[in-house]
């Protein structure tokens, strides 16, 4: 996990590719041009990559038409034009190291003078080897690209048949999660974007009247949220924040002097791999099941009985009885997909080589005991050596009473029968609501441009679960009081396993219930359809900015590109039968894959979203509304954050 940030002065920048109507239209109107210290910039970067912090400043001076550039390495305290017809760019890169043999600082530079600053792991596509660094070899292998600019002129690229690959083909091809910053010197072109799914957070500034900088950073620092007034805080348009969420994709600025001043465009480029395209139209070939194929998704061999008892009685007769094809597949892709994203290697043990390994817990995972998290948490298990310990981040905002609490209790239990051998440490991070005001307002900076009591209930719950701050409570030592005693504790867990996207593919939510029983099998799949082409708006940013804070990084198995094309692959019918009560039918295809794993108790439990297992929704419509019904009253309309609540 590594925090980039890029700020572009001095260059007349053209949206009008990427905008149908930029005559008219100027993205994120402003009243005035937002002021920051880029050392706050750096601050909430170096949270983000705690390992290294690195700056570059790049220079471009026209002479007759021609450009020339130098590069010098400051502390980037200035983004202003201190020369005429010159343009800047600040390059800012922080870094959390993960894999490679020797340390690394960013921004990285090459002997041609191209420039990478890179927050993301390559899990395919480009090899890594297991003593490799992901960013050396992307740095490597962009720097082999070609420089015709052919997607700029729309002529034929020739340099394919000289062995040489496009940009686009080389970000294309990268399976994992991704977002870059690239300067390739040659061309004088500037690339960006985020992977096709969305799992990196990359925001950006498009260049306004009143702001003519471009701003691209992985999160906001805390005076981008601070300098919207009141009154923009509580109408809540997205038309006033400074920064916005930067659509999937490739993008590309190419420099140019016009009367020898900077111009640039910025354009938007189609992915040219086949198999990512499928994934981002998200098609599903068999939608609606013949009237004999439903017959046989109602049959279930527990008869759909949400019930632990008969789940159990059933257990020989469910472990005897063949898998179904579907099933296995979505297991092995799922393993395959743990197995990428939790591989230790030669830089984590060098690190840890003074401390006994045993008690070392590399690998953590965000823990209600629900479903996701249970087979996450089974197939860590599969994965990573048993010498290992296995950290479980639980947050409650109501003690063991909170229903995640009380699951993740009983899954640790269950954890443990299936693999006795393993240390697994269940650590309960309770907090008050009502105690967290300078949290809380962190918070709200880390989740920008989202602004809703919800985004800010679900932020406030994965910041303080990433933290991994909490209580151990193990064995059977009691104070005087009678209660069980618990040893502090402070998860040092680097790569955290996050359930995104489960819900979203398998039909979790209630909302697909309805559309269901409302519609219609298409219309189910519309809305998981949607659901998928928003996850990187609606949550991905915002969960990376919150778990990355912590000099964490959240890594997200389900959202794997061949877990997403397995389920595809699978009938529509097999993934969910939603005639079947909650706990049963809504995702079903995982429910199957938790009891070939052993979790029987686990594979019945319904879906409960984090705000509420937590309950600090319930908290927050307290303190915000006075009371859960007053908040239901008032969700009725658009709630945004009222910055006032958090005085």
């Amino acid at each position: 996990m590594c925090g980039i940030a890029l700020v572009v002065s001095g260059v007349g920048i053209d949206l009008s590719s990427i905008f149908v109507d930029y005559s008219t239209f100027q993205p994120q109107q402003q009243q005035q041009q937002l002021v920051f210290q880029f050392d706050d910039l750096k601050a909430a970067l170096s949270r983000r990559g705690p390992d290294s912090l690195g700056c570059k400043k790049l220079l471009l001076q026209s002479n007759h038409q021609e450009i020339l550039s130098s590069l010098t390495e400051e502390d980037c305290v200035s983004s202003s034009s201190s020369v005429d017809h010159e343009a800047q760019l600040f390059f800012i890169g922080a870094t959390l190291q993960l894999r490679g043999l020797f340390p690394i600082i960013q921004p990285l530079l090459d002997a041609s003078r191209n420039i990478l600053v890179y927050n993301g792991e390559i899990f395919g596509g480009i090899h890594v080897g297991s003593d490799d660094n992901d960013a050396r070899i992307l740095m490597h292998t962009l720097a082999q690209c070609c420089s015709c600019n052919s997607y700029f002129s729309g002529i034929a690229c020739h340099c394919k048949g000289n062995g040489q690959s496009s940009i686009v083909d080389v970000l294309s091809t990268i399976k994992g999660p991704w977002a870059l910053i690239y300067w390739q010197n040659s061309s004088r072109t500037l690339w960006f974007g985020r992977d096709a799914i969305g799992r990196r957070s990359l925001l950006v500034h498009w260049p306004t009247k009143e702001d003519s900088r471009l701003l691209l950073s992985s999160v906001s620092p805390p005076s981008s949220f601070a300098q919207i007034s009141d009154f923009e805080a509580e109408i809540g348009s997205s038309k006033v924040n400074f920064w916005e969420e930067l659509p999937c994709g490739i993008y590309s600025l190419s420099m140019d002097v016009l009367n020898g001043c900077f111009v640039g465009e910025i354009k938007k480029h189609e992915w040219s791999n086949a198999m990512l395209k499928e994934l981002i139209n998200w098609e599903r070939i068999l939608v609606e099941p013949k009237s004999e194929e439903v017959h046989l998704s109602h049959c279930q061999p527990n008869g759909g009985q949400n019930n632990v008892h008969s789940t159990y009685s059933n257990k020989m007769a469910t472990e005897s009885a063949s898998v179904s094809v579907s099933v296995q597949n979505v297991l092995t892709a799922l393993r395959k997909s743990v197995m990428r994203r939790t591989a230790l290697n030669t830089i984590f043990q060098a690190v840890t080589c003074d401390s006994r390994q045993e008690e070392l817990a590399p690998v953590a995972v965000l823990f209600s005991g629900g479903l996701d998290s249970m087979i996450l948490a089974a197939l860590l298990n599969e994965c990573l050596d048993p010498s290992y310990e296995i950290d479980l981040l639980n947050v409650s905002f109501d003690g063991q009473f909170a229903p995640d609490r009380i699951s993740a209790e009983a899954g640790v239990k269950e954890l443990k029968r299936i693999g006795p051998l393993r240390r697994w440490k269940l650590v309960e991070i309770d907090a008050e609501l009502s105690n967290l005001t300078s949290e809380t307002k962190h918070v709200m900076s880390l989740i920008n441009p989202a602004n809703t009591y919800m985004d800010l209930n679900i932020g406030i719950a994965l910041w303080l679960a990433a933290g991994g701050d909490g209580w151990l409570y193990e064995g059977v030592t009691y104070d005087d009081d009678g209660n069980q005693r618990g040893v502090k504790y402070v998860s040092k867990s680097r790569i955290i396993l996050v359930g995104s996207g489960a819900d979203e593919q398998c039909a979790g939510y209630g909302r697909h219930r309805t559309k269901y029983r409302h519609g219609s099998w298409l219309e189910l799949h519309e809305e998981m359809k949607l659901d998928m082409q928003r996850i990187w708006k609606r949550n991905l940013g915002r969960d990376d900015r919150c778990c990355a804070d912590n000099g964490k990084e959240a890594r997200f198995p389900f959202l794997d590109e061949d877990v997403i094309r397995t389920l595809l692959d699978i009938p529509l019918w097999e993934v969910a039968n939603l005639d079947q009560p909650s706990g049963t039918g809504d995702k079903k295809i995982l429910r199957e894959v938790a009891k070939v794993l052993g979790l029987y108790e686990a594979a019945v439990l319904p879906k409960r979203a984090i705000q509420f297992g937590s309950r600090i929704a319930r908290e927050s419509n307290r303190k915000n509304f006075g009371s859960n019904r007053a908040a239901n009253q008032a969700s009725a309309g658009s709630v945004v954050i009222r910055k006032q609540n958090l005085v």
